[in-house]
């Protein structure tokens, strides 16, 4: 038997409608309602006689869900012969308003809600043509609109201010409901998502990029008994800081461990974060040396801090350190197999054995794995 159309299949395919926003977009627009026509599949001739109840039952429930005509009017097609009779049946279903389309998927409450923020934006071009566009998104933020607004029109002009988002003070707005309702108004704004993305698309003042690092004594003529210091990159990047050398180690308790060279200094990588390490321009003219981790992103960090210093050695990411920890091998999440164009040409077969899991699958071997007596007799430079 052919499956016959339910009103749960009417309303799925006005629900469809709603949820690619056809409806609420030409709603906004101004626009008449796109009319809605969709066939009913009923019974063949040769299956009404089979069980005429069930024929009755079916088409009741379509005019029940119908409402005459309030939620969807049916077209009507008369079929039949001489065994059953002529008889009239459901044949289409058709909406040709958006009250049908409310009241068919019950969404009078919304739409009442989604025309209040319509006329709340109605003075803000840019805003208004954003919610014509979303009316979802738009739903979804239905209770903090007049918060939105006034984040809207603070941030608006406060754009290239060098302000810190925490001297907001529209009202009714702080700085967590600018971070939860980001998405929406870097939209709005025309700003990126990310936090740092967002205050820069708007000229405010973002959280300052740090360096941590260990030196050797009189570093920067700090007193002799100050070892170590966080800095902020756009201070200490153009200064003239006179050190021989610098290493840079991937993992953190490395970092503690490592004594800084003797005539230089030793900088926490921070993984992708490598690039803070690379806008220092004073180590531009001295020898780098870089341990990162033996996989796939321990290479593509290398090759991303070479960018900045090219002059960069590796150390500790070479075949005969992964083959001698064998038993301390793990598995890389979500490994990379970008081209690396700057790596050396062992470093390169390095890395192509691991994109090509010549050992096996996703082979990684972290720094803080490798024993610390075999780390400690192949560093490249002289200790404190």
């Amino acid at each position: 038997m052919t499956r016959w159309t339910t009103p749960a299949d009417v309303r799925a395919k006005v629900q469809r409608r709603w949820d690619d926003q056809t409806l609420l977009r030409a709603l906004a627009a101004g626009e008449d309602f796109p009319a809605q026509d969709f066939p009913i599949r009923g019974p063949k001739v040769s299956e009404i006689g089979v069980d005429v109840g069930a024929v009755r039952d079916w088409i009741a429930a379509l005019e029940d869900a119908s409402r005459q005509g309030e939620c969807f009017e049916i077209e009507w097609s008369v079929i039949g012969g001489r065994e059953i009779g002529r008889n009239r049946f459901p044949t289409r279903a058709r909406l040709t308003s958006y009250d049908q389309a409310w009241a068919l998927l019950g969404a009078k409450r919304r739409v009442a809600s989604y025309v209040e923020i319509l006329e709340l934006v109605s003075d803000l071009p840019v805003v208004r043509a954003w919610v014509g566009d979303h009316p979802l998104k738009s739903l979804d933020a239905t209770d903090d609109w007049e918060s939105l607004l006034a984040a809207y029109r603070w941030l608006a002009a406060a754009r290239g201010s060098g302000l810190y988002l925490r001297t907001i003070d529209a009202p009714g707005v702080d700085t967590k409901f600018v971070e939860r309702h980001r998405p929406v108004l870097g939209q709005l704004l025309g700003a990126g998502r990310r936090p740092s993305a967002f205050a820069r698309d708007l000229g405010l003042a973002a959280k300052p990029d740090t360096v941590r690092m260990r030196f050797c004594p009189g570093f920067l003529g700090l007193p002799r008994s100050v070892t170590e210091a966080t800095f902020r990159v756009d201070e200490i990047a153009g200064l003239q800081v006179g050190v021989g050398c610098a290493v840079v180690v991937e993992n953190e308790v490395t970092f503690l461990s490592l004594d800084p060279p003797n005539d230089g200094v030793l900088l926490w990588g921070k993984g992708f974060d490598v690039d803070r390490v690379g806008a220092l321009r004073w180590l531009a003219d001295v020898p780098v040396w870089y341990w990162g981790d033996l996989d796939t992103h321990g290479f593509a960090i290398l090759d991303q801090l070479r960018a900045w210093l090219p002059q960069t050695e590796s150390f500790l990411m070479d075949r005969a350190t992964l083959l001698e920890h064998r038993q301390r091998w793990g598995s890389e999440t979500g490994p990379t197999s970008a081209r690396l164009g700057r790596l050396a040409t062992d470093e390169a077969s390095v890395y192509t054995d691991l994109v090509t899991d010549r050992y096996g699958n996703a082979v990684r071997l972290e720094q803080e794995r490798i024993a610390w007596g075999w780390a400690t007799e192949r560093l490249p430079y002289q200790r404190i």
